[in-house]
């Protein structure tokens, strides 16, 4: 019985979860067309109704641990569901991502990315969207902010084992910033498909940052060691044992 009711406890909260999009979307345009901190803001603000109202209609808290960056860093994070997404973008200041370009005809989605900075690319040419991308930064044309980027490309259920994918340490080494990496274990509460929300604590973790200038092999061994046992141990605390899984 219990299940049930944070069934529909978590089908309501998806469904408004979803419809407040659009509304905050309009209600900010205004301010977005004419400058990307009221795109910011506007994304910000859904990012915290979000995490708002998890805490109250599906009793699943979120915390945000470790210092979140501030200055032009790319950030390389775990992956596990929407909620990480939510809650990285509204731990920073002027957050970014690689997107899509399909997500460009999304309805609100895809307007919001392109004034917030996000680099739109066509499947299976992501070498060209960093090439673009360090372009732009060379210029100064670039938004400055931080690039938030997930290394294993999608999202991973817990206890999964993906690849780390080479493009990573490409942008790394072509953009010349510092690396933020951030481990989860928000999959253990909120999955990659369905509606069920298990009550409990999401964390995000920010983790210490990779200085720029390191060795393709020796950055990516680095970043995938401190993202996947920082991970494991989240995933451990929410009482999810991630080697039962491997």
């Amino acid at each position: 019985m219990s299940y049930a009711i944070q069934w529909v406890r978590s089908l309501l909260f998806v469904g408004q979860m979803y419809l407040m999009m659009p509304i905050l979307g309009i209600l900010f345009f205004p301010w977005a067309v004419f400058s990307r901190k009221g795109a910011l803001t506007a994304c910000q603000t859904y990012c915290r109704w979000v995490c708002w109202t998890a805490g109250w209609m599906v009793n699943l808290r979120t915390e945000v641990r470790g210092t979140p960056p501030t200055d032009e860093v790319m950030i390389a994070a775990k992956h596990q569901s929407f909620l990480d997404i939510i809650m990285i973008f509204g731990a920073v200041p002027a957050g970014k991502f690689i997107m899509k370009r399909e997500l460009l005809w999304a309805p609100v989605l895809g307007q919001y990315g392109l004034r917030i900075g996000c680099v739109p690319v066509n499947r299976g040419k992501r070498s060209q969207a960093i090439k673009k991308m360090v372009e732009d930064v060379s210029r100064g044309t670039a938004h400055a902010g931080q690039l938030i980027i997930y290394p294993q490309g999608t999202r991973i259920a817990p206890g999964v084992d993906a690849p780390y994918k080479i493009g990573t340490s490409v942008l790394y080494t072509e953009l010349g910033q510092d690396c933020v990496p951030v481990s989860t274990n928000v999959g253990v509460f909120w999955p990659r498909i369905g509606i069920y929300r298990k009550p409990g604590v999401a964390v995000v973790e920010f983790l210490p940052r990779i200085k720029a200038g390191l060795p393709k092999e020796e950055f990516m061994a680095q970043l995938e060691n401190q993202v996947e046992t920082a991970s494991d141990q989240l995933m451990r605390e929410a009482g999810f044992d991630p080697d039962a899984v491997h």
